[in-house]
């Protein structure tokens, strides 16, 4: 499986468990990686045998800006089920980073990593 992958994905967001995480948000970070055959489109040189990655970008960016979930858990599945809804991808898999997490003590990123295939 030949591998897209994007990284950095900054977008603003609604989610959390805390009152204050939901209304004031904060930013989140994703990386995907996107496991893809791109043999069809590498010998014909067309977009539409793979996945476009700025159309997955732009997708992913809804996800997280739009309805808040508690968890990022839940978060990155719904990124996941939305990669896997393009039919060239076979495979993803979803970093979410909350590095403005509602953590006490010093810390740099916390984050949650799935990887989910095609049934």
């Amino acid at each position: 499986m030949d591998k897209i992958t994007l990284r950095g994905l900054s977008v603003r967001g609604h989610h959390g468990v805390f009152p204050h995480e939901r209304e004031n948000g904060q930013t989140f970070v994703v990386d995907l990686v996107l496991g893809v055959d791109t043999s069809a489109a590498a010998a014909t040189d067309d977009l539409a045998r793979t996945v476009h990655y700025g159309v997955i970008a732009e997708q992913v960016a809804a996800v997280v800006a739009g309805e808040p979930v508690d968890l990022i858990e839940t978060l990155a599945q719904r990124i996941a089920d939305t990669c896997l809804g393009h039919e060239t991808v076979e495979e993803v898999e979803v970093t979410v980073h909350k590095p403005e997490a509602p953590i006490t003590v010093p810390f740099e990123d916390v984050t949650v990593t799935i990887t989910r295939r095609r049934p």
